[in-house]
């Protein structure tokens, strides 16, 4: 549901969009739909979005907006990641709340995941 004045799509950067599919759907189970060779949208991920073709890419270091995901099981989430290509980039640490890692696909795009438990 489209909800007035909320955030509603996310698009990320992707040097190689079949890469960015791979990697998302093995790890967070999402599914695409392709729109020509530079772009696909994604679903099934907490906030529809997409990929775009581009040569950039997305990191805290450079000021960009960090996505969080959230897992049940970091150590479980960190070998998906891994074994898809993605590398960790800061490993576990705790914070107030709970603790978390922050990864990169295979694009080079920065995320994190964390847990409460």
């Amino acid at each position: 549901m489209n909800e007035h004045e909320k955030m509603n799509y996310v698009e990320f950067p992707a040097k190689d969009i079949a890469a960015a599919k791979t990697f998302f759907g093995s790890v967070f189970n999402w599914s695409f739909s392709d729109f020509g060779e530079e772009y696909t949208a994604f679903k099934n991920a907490g906030i529809n979005g997409g990929f775009y073709k581009s040569d950039l890419c997305t990191s805290t270091k450079n000021g960009a907006a960090l996505i969080v995901f959230y897992s049940q099981d970091l150590k479980q989430t960190q070998e998906k990641i891994e074994a898809a290509n993605g590398s960790i980039i800061r490993p576990v640490f705790e914070f107030p709340g709970g603790q978390r890692f922050h990864f990169e696909d295979p694009n080079g795009n920065e995320y994190a995941v964390w847990s409460d438990k």
